[in-house]
């Protein structure tokens, strides 16, 4: 069974399936974010939506990039997480499901390319609080017991 983190589903909204990947991102003791400025300031794990006919690793790289500027490589899959969530950006009920990779930061390529975003280096452990959704702060606190 998926987990499922944040709050339960509204039984008067219907729900858009959305699936999309983000990574943890390791480096040199540190953790590679993103920081989103809208619709509200946020710190993120860097990802997003999977587009048609795009593969979950396709997405994956491209999201990162666009989010960071950063290139990845060996990414390598840990789990997966259900949020139910309204995004304004699209004017959009979802019922996220979010796959987790940890991947390492090969080199940067430049800023972001996503308005709004700026890529943040940040230990661990302020990442495991700090990040905006529970599922994404769950998958760090792993990530870091697994160490």
């Amino acid at each position: 069974m998926i987990p499922r983190f944040g709050p339960t589903p509204r039984r008067d909204i219907a729900y858009s399936h959305r699936m999309g990947a983000y990574a943890i991102l390791p480096r040199q003791g540190q953790l590679l974010l993103t920081h989103q400025e809208e619709p509200e300031p946020e710190l993120q794990l860097p990802g997003g939506g999977i587009d048609p006919g795009e593969s979950p690793l396709q997405a994956l790289h491209r999201e990162v990039f666009e989010e960071t500027g950063w290139i990845i490589g060996a990414p390598r899959r840990l789990g997966a997480f259900r949020r139910f969530v309204y995004m304004p950006e699209y004017d959009l009920w979802a019922e996220k499901l979010c796959l987790i990779y940890v991947a390492q930061p090969v080199r940067p390529h430049g800023p972001p390319a996503e308005a709004g975003h700026t890529a943040i280096w940040a230990s661990p452990d302020f990442a495991a609080e700090a990040l905006g959704n529970s599922g994404d702060r769950h998958f760090v606190r792993t990530y870091l017991t697994d160490l």
